[in-house]
């Protein structure tokens, strides 16, 4: 049978850190333009904006995009991905692709990838990503989350602390990481519609709010996730307005020599 699977993009107006965060200018189009092109350009059946604000809808509209309209008050992006597959009638079992909206460098193969992951193992209700960490500042950020799997590549607990710790030689960090036992977490999610449903009926869970992480609700009310080694190399995403010069300077036209 043939892959099929629906992005969704959610894009909220509201940033603390950039305000307007969709709309921000990069090479003359909004972010949320990059980010629904390069959704287009994967094997996604189906590529849909879900924004909170008229003035997404709006600026997408020029584009011929998909926009759906979602309520404002979403405790979390998995509530606010029900809701757009309530709206767009999807079946329990199809399966939907969650692209962060400032993800305008995300690699269409890490789409089609996580897709495939979870369409593979009809067990797991989950698929994401994961890829080496290869330095000990990011080993020991707490904005960088780490993931654990088994051997058959599923999610044994995600945490924003270094995992797995190096009894041996942690006590005073290293300079270096001798081994690739560590991974960092990729944002990228691809879930079961049944799950999505399901996950909105259950209050957050303990792990859940001490990490500040959705996914260990999933993990900890018995859920399999599936998690892969990324395919192709992703660029962060755009958080800061540094992140948002490092696009900027990444995708500006080419100017010609005189």
């Amino acid at each position: 049978m043939a892959l099929s699977f629906t992005v969704v993009i959610p894009a909220r107006y509201g940033s603390s850190r950039l305000p307007g965060k969709p709309l921000l200018d990069i090479a003359g189009e909004p972010m949320i333009a990059h980010v629904w092109r390069r959704a287009c350009q994967s094997r996604a059946s189906r590529v849909v904006v879900a924004t909170d604000d008229a003035r997404i809808k709006t600026a997408m509209a020029p584009y011929g995009a998909e926009v759906v309209m979602t309520r404002e008050d979403h405790a979390s992006g998995t509530d606010r991905l029900a809701e757009v597959a309530d709206q767009l009638a999807l079946d329990e079992s199809a399966l939907v692709v969650n692209v962060q909206g400032d993800e305008p460098l995300i690699p269409p193969a890490l789409i089609n990838q996580v897709a495939e992951r979870l369409a593979d193992d009809d067990q797991a209700s989950i698929a994401t990503l994961a890829e080496p960490i290869t330095d000990i500042d990011s080993l020991f950020n707490p904005n960088v989350v780490k993931v654990v799997r088994s051997f058959q590549g599923r999610a044994l607990y995600f945490s924003r602390a270094p995992i797995p710790w190096d009894r041996e030689h942690f006590s005073q960090p290293p300079a270096v990481l001798g081994t690739d036992a560590w991974l960092r977490h990729i944002g990228l999610y691809a879930y079961r519609v049944s799950f999505l449903h399901a996950y909105c009926d259950w209050p957050a869970s303990s792990l859940e709010q001490l990490e500040q992480l959705e996914q260990l609700r999933a993990l900890q009310y018995g859920h399999t996730i599936q998690v892969a080694l990324a395919c192709d190399v992703n660029p962060a995403g755009v958080d800061t307005a540094e992140d948002l010069a490092r696009v900027r300077a990444l995708l500006a036209p080419t100017q010609q020599k005189e």
